[in-house]
């Protein structure tokens, strides 16, 4: 006779703390099945990179080597979730499924929608828990903001272990299984899992802050001085709710309290984002406002292959991409230059740019990345159109050229007058510091100020098109609170 089982499967929540599903779960009583499924379909999904798997595989080992003490662990499949349940249903007789949801791509919508059928079919329970404040079938914003504070001030919902009960019978039936490449550490990335984000986090609150607000904007500083805790909280290692109480004890007695608020806001925004998302999927696809699909880009297979590989010939751009590349890190000030620079600058459709750089982002965040992508690319007509100058801003933020020449060591040689805009020097000067602009590194590809003229004429002639006026007045509607105008 098969045993009465609970099962908590694990997605973008990969912590043991400020667990509901997971606390639910195990004070139920009944006997109860950690599982993470790694899933073919989603693997595969453009949007992904091994990047991502590694971290969720780094995470699941931090938490098995917390679960020891317990006799417990998280049990991995490589498999769609349908055919690991069907595995799981013929060794226990599974009565609850706890989870929480899931604010992601269509892959996973369409994964959740395909196994709520499943459970219906088989008789087992779902139950389904909202986490950092998101909320699902929401239909405006009115009073939200007041509800996410409510809901992180809520204490922590924190398992009792000492309750936990795990099967006694089936467990070495089970068949697990997990491709060899997620195995692998790759140290130019940072390691997953709930110790190391404690630990970030903690570093960040005692003493990294100091320099949060001076330092956000600058590619190199910005690499510690920031919280770094994103991929922690967009795999699940940490929820928005521990990193805002933490916060708020931190801000009582830390001296740069300023910094520290600054950083709390983007908490909320955070959270911001990825109710839009919730509440428009769509845009993953299709402009957010319509009025928008009226705007022709061109489509240019050279210019996208440049911006990918960091070779556009602006150093600063270039050297955002080759350290996303090879880290999965840039600040949230390069993030948005980037973006503009492809999207404005070269003219070229944001849905392409979105996946590539959701691929590098290490802490790649649906519910985040596509708003900010429609944000940034100009195209949601409630948002101030910013088209980053890259040249004003490397000498604003790499004012010496530290972060050029650490991601584009082509230019290493350049004194700080020439690094900026290295096609500006003479053949002489090319000669004498030993780079051949237009051999050992790319003349620019576009005239700067002609594009940028460009592209501001064309979405701010698009921002007075009635369509866009109009969809602009539906945005605002469902997404912002009542008194904001465009």
């Amino acid at each position: 006779m098969r045993e009465k089982v609970n099962i908590v499967w694990l997605k973008r929540d990969l912590r043991l703390k400020d667990h509901l599903p997971l606390k639910t779960a195990i004070e139920q009583g009944a006997q109860t099945l950690l599982v993470y499924i790694f899933e073919p379909s989603v693997i595969a999904d453009p949007h992904y990179d091994i990047r991502h798997w590694r971290f969720v595989y780094q995470s699941l080992m931090d938490i098995n080597m917390q679960l020891e003490k317990y006799k417990a662990k998280v049990y991995c499949f490589y498999n769609e979730v349908s055919e690991v349940f069907d595995h799981l249903t013929e060794l226990f007789d599974v009565s609850t499924v706890y989870s929480y949801m899931e604010t992601g791509l269509r892959v996973t919508y369409n994964r959740d929608k395909v196994f709520s059928s499943y459970c219906q079919k088989h008789n087992i329970q779902w139950s389904e828990y909202q986490q950092n404040g998101v909320e699902r079938r929401r239909r405006n914003r009115k009073d939200w903001s007041k509800a996410w504070h409510r809901f992180m001030e809520l204490p922590l919902d924190d398992p009792d272990w000492s309750l936990f009960r795990p099967p006694t019978d089936g467990l070495e039936r089970l068949k697990e299984r997990i491709p060899d490449e997620i195995t692998i550490n790759d140290d130019s990335f940072q390691i997953g899992g709930e110790t190391k984000a404690w630990s970030y986090l903690f570093s960040f609150f005692n003493g990294r802050a100091k320099s949060y607000s001076f330092d956000i904007s600058k590619p190199l500083k910005s690499r510690k001085s920031c919280s770094r805790l994103s991929p922690y909280i967009a795999w699940g290692n940490l929820s928005i709710r521990q990193v805002y109480q933490e916060y708020c004890k931190a801000v009582q007695v830390r001296p740069y309290n300023k910094a520290l608020h600054n950083f709390a806001s983007r908490l909320r925004w955070h959270c911001h984002f990825i109710q839009k998302f919730e509440m428009e999927d769509a845009m993953e696809f299709r402009n957010i406002n319509r009025g928008f699909n009226a705007i022709k880009r061109n489509i240019n297979e050279a210019y996208f292959h440049a911006w990918q590989y960091g070779k556009t010939g602006y150093p600063l751009v270039d050297a955002c991409m080759r350290c996303l590349i090879q880290t999965g890190y840039i600040n949230f000030r390069m993030r948005a230059m980037t973006l503009s620079f492809l999207t404005q600058h070269l003219w070229q459709d944001w849905k392409e740019g979105a996946v590539w750089l959701a691929k590098q982002f290490l802490d790649f965040e649906p519910g985040i990345h596509y708003p900010q992508v429609q944000m940034q690319a100009g195209v949601t007509g409630i948002n101030t159109v910013r088209i980053y100058n890259p040249v004003k801003q490397s000498k604003e933020n790499d004012a010496d050229g530290s972060f050029i020449k650490t991601y584009v060591p082509e230019l290493e040689s350049l004194p700080i007058e020439c690094i900026h805009e290295p096609w500006l020097m003479t053949p002489m000067e090319q000669g004498f510091y030993g780079v051949n602009i237009g051999k050992d590194y790319p003349l620019p590809i576009i005239d700067l100020k002609e594009a940028g003229r460009e592209a501001r004429d064309k979405i701010w002639s698009m921002q007075k098109d009635p369509a866009v006026r109009i969809e602009a007045q539906r945005i605002l509607k469902r997404h912002t609170t009542h008194n904001r105008k465009v």
